[in-house]
C-alpha cells in the first residue's frame, strides 16, 4: 500500500470530519471578523500571501499538513465557504490543486493563479511545481501586492513595500544557485519525483532521473523493474552526487532508494510540496538551495 493510497484514506477523512463540524458551525473564512482575508490553497502559497499581506489582512492556508496530497485533496464544505468569502485565492493552478481552482471559478473576485503567471523558462516544460521557481514566485508575490493594493488602497504602499523586500529575499536565494551554477555545471543529480525541477534548473544541475520511474512514484503506482534497476545502478555506480527525495510520497520503493543512496555515500536532500513545521516560504528555500549547495560542494 502506497502512502499516497494512505494519505486518500485520511483525505476521506478529513473531509467526513470537516462536513460534520460544517453542519453544527458557520464555514465563514474570518471576514466577518472585519478587513480582509485571503485563502490560498496550501501553507506554500499562504507563506508567500503572507509574507506581502503582512499584519494588514488576515491569511489562511486549505492545506497545511504534510499529510494532505494536493493532488488528491477534496474540498470541504468549510474550504468552500473560505474560497467563496474571501477577497482574494490564491492557488497554484496548472491542476495541481484543482479543488481550489474549481472553487474559486467563477466567483467574482480575484485569484492569483500562479501557474499562469510562471515565467519564459517555467513554460517551456509545464511542471506544476512552480513554488521552486522563483522567478515565478516573485511574479506571485508582486501580484498579489498589486491586487491587495486595489482592495485597501490605504495599505497600497505596505503591501508594495513588503513585496520589494520579499523580492530582494528571493535574490539573495537565486546567488545560491548561481554559485552552484557556475562551481557544478551540469552536476548529475536523481529525484524520486520532480518535485525539485525549478531547483535543479536555476542550479544548471543534469537531471539523471529514469521519466518512467519518476512518473510512477509520482502516480503512486510501482516503478518498472528495468527503471528500479537503473535508479539503482545510478547511485552504486556513484554516477549521481545527490538525490531529491520527496518525504511526502514515501513508500517502499522509495525508501529503498534513500537507503540505496545513504549506503553509497549520495547526500540525500529532502524536499516537500508544504512548509516543514516552523519555516516559513523563504527560510525552506534557503535551506532547500544551501542543501543542494553542500552535497554538491
Amino acid at each position: 500500500m502506497t502512502s499516497r493510497f494512505v494519505r486518500r484514506l485520511a483525505v476521506v477523512a478529513l473531509g467526513t470530519a470537516a462536513l460534520a463540524a460544517t453542519l453544527t458551525a458557520c464555514g465563514n473564512s474570518g471576514s466577518d471578523q472585519g478587513g480582509l482575508t485571503v485563502v490560498a490553497s496550501t501553507d506554500v502559497w499562504g507563506s508567500i500571501a503572507g509574507a506581502i499581506a503582512g499584519p494588514d489582512v488576515r491569511v489562511v492556508s486549505l492545506i497545511d499538513d504534510p499529510s494532505q496530497d494536493p493532488h488528491e485533496y477534496q474540498t470541504t464544505p468549510q474550504d468552500a465557504a473560505r474560497i467563496r468569502d474571501a477577497a482574494l485565492v490564491v492557488v497554484n493552478g496548472g491542476h495541481y490543486d484543482e479543488f481550489a481552482e474549481k472553487a474559486a471559478a467563477g466567483r467574482g473576485k480575484p485569484t492569483v493563479d500562479a501557474f499562469e503567471l510562471r515565467a519564459d523558462r517555467a513554460k517551456q516544460d509545464d511542471n506544476e511545481h512552480i513554488w521552486y521557481d522563483l522567478p515565478t514566485v516573485d511574479a506571485v508575490a508582486a501580484r498579489i501586492a498589486a491586487e491587495l493594493g486595489q482592495l485597501d488602497p490605504e495599505h497600497a504602499r505596505a503591501y508594495t513595500d513588503r513585496a520589494t523586500a520579499f523580492h530582494n529575499s528571493l535574490q539573495g536565494i537565486a546567488a545560491v544557485t548561481a554559485r552552484i551554477a557556475a562551481a557544478h555545471p551540469k552536476a548529475p543529480v536523481l529525484q524520486t519525483e520532480p518535485i525539485g525541477h525549478y531547483l535543479l534548473l536555476a542550479a544548471d544541475a543534469d537531471d539523471r532521473t529514469p521519466h518512467a520511474f519518476a512518473e510512477a512514484v509520482e502516480q503512486g503506482t510501482d516503478p518498472a523493474p528495468a527503471d528500479l534497476a537503473a535508479v539503482r545502478d545510478l547511485l552504486r555506480g556513484k554516477q549521481v552526487r545527490a538525490l531529491l527525495y520527496n518525504v511526502q510520497t514515501e513508500d517502499k520503493t522509495t525508501k529503498e532508494v534513500a537507503a540505496t543512496a545513504k549506503s553509497a555515500g549520495i547526500p540525500v536532500i529532502e524536499v516537500a510540496e508544504t512548509l516543514p513545521q516552523g519555516l516559513d516560504y523563504l527560510q525552506w528555500q534557503t535551506r532547500n538551495a544551501q542543501a543542494l549547495a553542500t552535497a554538491l560542494g
